[in-house]
């Protein structure tokens, strides 16, 4: 089907910078809405919050549409109560740093959820698309691109961000519609209701990550005790960005994270001479940087050895990469929607199955990965 132009008929868009104006219209909500965000994250920790797109479907077959301004005063309580309310459906795509924004700026996170790139995986449509390719890719429906480095922050919003903010929410229902019927085809609802639900945990818990010393290509070449002070500085830097509200790298980046904990500072004056020789080194937090690398951390005696991947049986991790390829051709869907390289790997060092592989994962990767592994399959 050759993609067509975008047709706004029935679509009815509205800005709304008042709290009394967003409860006026959200004072009877509908089953469903759709839902997405405009955020800026370049010099913050946290999503900063510009903007907030709801559809609301309209008993005619049209749409209305809120362009919410969150940058008004008293806009992020007046959106709350539809973000926690049970009896609405939020229906949006790739919402993982959605859902933190709304978590920072309303104080809670849409709740249920419906992913649309979440269920279009499930469903066989494709892995990872993104919401205009699956709009064309359901509807026949061309979106325009043109807005995706937009500055939300600025007002007034210029004509074509407001129809692209627009653009993100139109289609939603549509696509809904037609993920759920493939899933219910397929008898995958379940499935996906489960992941629904992980990922709002995910969303509500936020977990910092307890081993970011893994995810450093540095620390493979480091031994326990270096790795143990890379560990102290990345778990300190992750705590520290997260109250001042900066970047990670703000506070400290990986080069200079990585070199202190080959050197093993004696004493903050060495510290500082380090921080000094670097150019983006973070004077300030010279003392704070060296009570990090000082106080041991209760569980680092657990943490895993980053060194493990260069001895790592490769041959193993691929013969398991292609038996969830072969399994993920039999459902057709993509192989990292089963499974990644990154969740297999537990596998082959600890043989343990992590917790992103528990549930319908695992019940359908076990039978054939658990063979491999030198195990039989439980039950």
């Amino acid at each position: 089907m050759s993609p067509a132009p975008a047709n706004p008929a029935h679509v009815l868009a509205h800005w709304i910078d008042s709290p009394d104006a967003l409860r006026a219209r959200l004072a009877s909500p509908p089953a469903r809405v759709g839902l997405d965000t405009e955020f800026i994250r370049e010099r913050t920790y946290w999503p900063k919050l510009a903007l907030v797109q709801i559809a609301l479907p309209q008993a005619d077959g049209g749409i209305e549409i809120l362009l919410v301004d969150t940058l008004a005063p008293g806009i992020a309580e007046a959106l709350a109560p539809l973000l926690a309310d049970a009896s609405v459906l939020k229906i949006m795509h790739s919402p993982s740093e959605d859902l933190v924004a709304f978590r920072q700026t309303c104080k809670q996170v849409p709740s249920p959820l419906f992913d649309t790139q979440a269920a279009a995986a499930l469903a066989g449509v494709g892995a990872g698309m993104g919401y205009q390719k699956l709009v064309a890719e359901i509807t026949g429906t061309a979106l325009e691109k043109g807005e995706t480095r937009s500055d939300w922050l600025r007002r007034p919003l210029s004509a074509s961000q407001l129809q692209y903010a627009a653009d993100d929410v139109q289609h939603l229902f549509e696509l809904h519609d037609a993920l759920t019927a493939k899933l219910d085809a397929l008898g995958r609802r379940g499935w996906f209701q489960s992941d629904m639900a992980r990922t709002m945990a995910t969303a509500i818990e936020d977990p910092a990550d307890r081993w970011p010393h893994l995810s450093m290509r540095t620390a493979n070449f480091l031994d326990r005790d270096g790795q143990t002070r890379l560990l102290r500085l990345l778990r300190w830097r992750d705590a520290h960005a997260r109250v001042a509200d900066l970047p990670r790298s703000w506070v400290l980046d990986n080069e200079l994270a990585a070199t202190l904990a080959r050197m093993s500072p004696s004493t903050p004056e060495s510290i500082a001479e380090a921080v000094r020789a670097h150019p983006k080194g973070p004077r300030k937090l010279v003392d704070a940087i060296w009570t990090a690398l000082g106080t041991p951390l209760p569980d680092e005696a657990e943490a895993p050895d980053a060194a493990v991947a260069e001895r790592r049986d490769k041959s193993k991790v691929k013969a398991l990469q292609d038996a969830v390829s072969r399994r993920a051709a039999e459902l057709g869907v993509a192989d990292a929607v089963l499974a990644s390289r990154r969740m297999l790997e537990p596998l082959v060092d600890t043989g343990e199955w992590p917790e992103s592989l528990e549930g319908w994962r695992r019940e359908q990767l076990e039978p054939v990965l658990a063979p491999l592994l030198g195990r039989a399959p439980v039950g």
